[in-house]
């Protein structure tokens, strides 16, 4: 099973707790977790985010679909990051989260990743499952 751990930052305690904090120590901490998730096989892959002013938002509540640039007055928490593990269970993907060298100001929201499978029951209409199969197709051609 694939599992993203999805990284929040509440800016203002993420903000008051960074002043105490010395970042080589915090980047070499982020380091030994990475690792630690490499070794035990566990680690597919995680990406950092560069700050909300860079990025912008597209809301599909209206067409055509309105953009705004970041950042995002009304987020109470920022998206900062990620990490995709394969694990065997919800419960390992518990124990690395746990894990996970982070402090006061920040979350991480841990949801299961679709695979294929949850596709192609027999309950599905047949077009999900042709999209499903195009996916896997496209996954593995770009390997």
């Amino acid at each position: 099973m694939r599992w993203m751990l999805i990284m929040q930052v509440e800016p203002e305690a993420a903000a008051r707790a960074a002043e105490e904090l010395d970042m080589a120590q915090v980047i070499a901490a982020m380091g030994t977790y990475n690792e630690e998730l490499q070794k035990a096989g566990v680690f597919l892959t995680a990406e950092g985010l560069s700050d909300a002013s860079e990025g912008f938002r597209v809301d599909f509540s209206s067409q055509p679909p309105v953009v705004t640039d970041g950042p995002y007055a009304e987020a109470r928490e920022i998206f900062t990051g990620f990490w995709i593990l394969e694990v065997a269970s919800r419960e390992e993907a518990e124990h690395w989260a746990r894990k996970c060298p982070l402090g006061p100001g920040t979350a991480l929201e841990v949801r299961r990743v679709n695979e294929f499978a949850d596709f192609e029951s027999d309950e599905q209409d047949e077009s999900v499952r042709e999209w499903a199969t195009k996916a896997q197709e496209w996954r593995a051609a770009n390997a």
